[in-house]
């Protein structure tokens, strides 16, 4: 296949400005740019496939670019369901760090990253309204379905003008670096198409843009952080296990949608996978194999290696296996206490509330339904000392099937 093939058929073509752009990209010589928000300090999972585009772009011989919107993300742009939280302007500055170095870490250090604010800081509001928003119609910005949208429970001309930011930042990175295409989600399009209909009018040139369809659920709903179900990309804020454990959860009718997004697996190899998969789907064949490139890709593969590998001793009861590092990634959420050595086994149970009292403890116990790294343990006078931990330090304490918890002798 072609590049524009390949991108069609994994679905990560929305809509594009001109027939004339299925050749461009084939040709493999254009200058593009896609816009990173530095509102947060990382990226999330929702968005991962449309910055994958640019390692597939990078691939087939086209230059990259990446903005951070230093300008931008002080207005905010809008989302249709209403007006964003104001951003602080600190939060900001420091985001935009992170966001570069995540960047670099993923595409590679020599990629150029600007930050929009550069050129926006100086610019007069007066020249700004006579060189750019005199040649954009209202009729055209309202008629764009985000803005036509939010306009319904309340827009503010900030949120309202983002558009002709964006579209200015098109026509700055086209002046200065032949910055020929621009790319994002589909719900960028009509700042996409605003920073074309600028450069027209005011270069009489045509650059060309196109959009990718947004990452949900079966639902419908949006893999992001405005929604709550976000899990970062930085490995400081979503460890390797939690994005597995979360992959490993992906419904079976997404993942031909998400193989294809999500990876640079061919055809062939998605069409292996999803058979594979279907022979036997409590396997989680393909869910497995979306993980292993998703993670490798972001972290390296020991860091999945080291995510199947807390999972798998999770799950087969064998964390003696893991280190205290590996429990405590696994066990994050779960509830933990100090236990001081020496402590009766039946006062821990009651003193941290893994029983209510010493009848409900000696049941729980005389059932064999207590059990500490994976052993059952049945004596209420047990002394719990660094002895049975794991590091000296470690317990971890199992009640029935479900319940866990987390114990650190002190």
């Amino acid at each position: 296949m072609t590049l524009y093939e390949d991108l069609k058929w994994r679905g990560l073509i929305k809509d594009i400005t001109s027939p004339d752009l299925e050749e461009k990209l084939n040709k493999g010589n254009m200058t593009f740019y896609i816009g990173a928000d530095p509102t947060a300090e990382s990226l999330h999972i929702g968005q991962f496939p449309t910055f994958l585009m640019i390692e597939r772009l990078k691939r087939a011989g086209h230059k990259p670019m990446i903005l951070v919107g230093g300008a931008t993300g002080r207005v905010g742009d809008p989302r249709g369901t209403g007006e964003r939280e104001k951003a602080d302007v600190a939060v900001i500055e420091r985001n935009f760090v992170k966001i570069k170095e995540q960047m670099q870490k993923l595409f590679g250090s020599d990629i150029q990253i600007v930050n929009n604010y550069d050129w926006f800081k100086d610019i007069n509001y007066i020249d700004f309204l006579r060189d750019v928003g005199k040649y954009i119609n209202v009729n055209y910005m309202i008629n764009k379905d985000l803005v036509k949208r939010q306009m319904e429970v309340g827009i503010s001309y900030a949120e309202f003008s983002y558009m002709l930011i964006q579209g200015y930042d098109f026509k700055c990175l086209h002046d200065k670096y032949g910055v020929d295409l621009q790319f994002g989600g589909s719900d960028q399009w009509g700042n996409l198409t605003t920073g074309i209909e600028l450069i027209r009018k005011l270069n009489n040139e045509e650059v060309y843009a196109f959009s990718m369809p947004l990452i949900t659920d079966s639902n419908g709903m949006k893999l992001g952080k405005s929604y709550g179900n976000a899990l970062w990309l930085d490995i400081n804020k979503t460890s390797s296990y939690d994005l597995y454990q979360y992959m490993l959860n992906f419904e079976d009718v997404m993942m031909e949608d998400y193989l294809k997004k999500f990876t640079f697996l061919s055809k062939e190899e998605v069409e292996s996978i999803l058979n594979n998969h279907q022979k036997n789907p409590e396997m989680r064949i393909a869910q497995k194999r979306l993980a292993k490139e998703v993670i490798t890709f972001l972290h390296g593969k020991e860091e999945f290696e080291k995510a199947v590998k807390i999972s798998e001793a999770l799950f087969s009861g064998n964390v003696k296996s893991l280190s205290k590092e590996e429990i405590l990634m696994g066990f994050k959420d779960v509830p933990s206490f100090d236990v001081k050595s020496g402590a009766k086994l039946i006062n821990m149970l009651i003193e941290n509330n893994i029983c209510q009292s010493k009848r409900e403890a000696r049941e729980f116990l005389n059932a064999g339904s207590i059990s500490i790294n994976d052993e059952k343990v049945k004596e209420e006078d047990l002394e719990i000392t660094s002895n049975i931990a794991i590091d000296g330090e470690l317990l971890v304490i199992k009640r029935g099937k479900k319940k866990n918890f987390i114990g650190i002798i002190k």
